[in-house]
């Protein structure tokens, strides 16, 4: 093979490689991404959870509540 077309090859060779990573780059960034939003949400609802225990807002009130079935 003569040294142009040997450069030529390497350069074409090269340049699909990079293309390939560039668009595995673009999936990854989506993948994180995507991944940091549905983090950030059930960061926003353990909050929340976290403060209706907090102010007991979640527990129900003994008195009000039936008896189990099995009584």
């Amino acid at each position: 093979m003569a040294p142009m077309t040997e450069l030529a090859a390497r350069i074409d060779a090269l340049e699909i490689r990079i293309a390939h990573q560039d668009q595995t780059i673009d999936e990854l960034n989506l993948t994180i991404t995507e991944q940091w939003r549905i983090i950030d949400l059930l960061t926003r609802k353990l909050d929340t959870l976290e403060e209706q225990v907090r102010s007991g807002s979640q527990i129900a009130d003994p008195s009000t509540e039936a008896p189990p079935p099995h009584y």
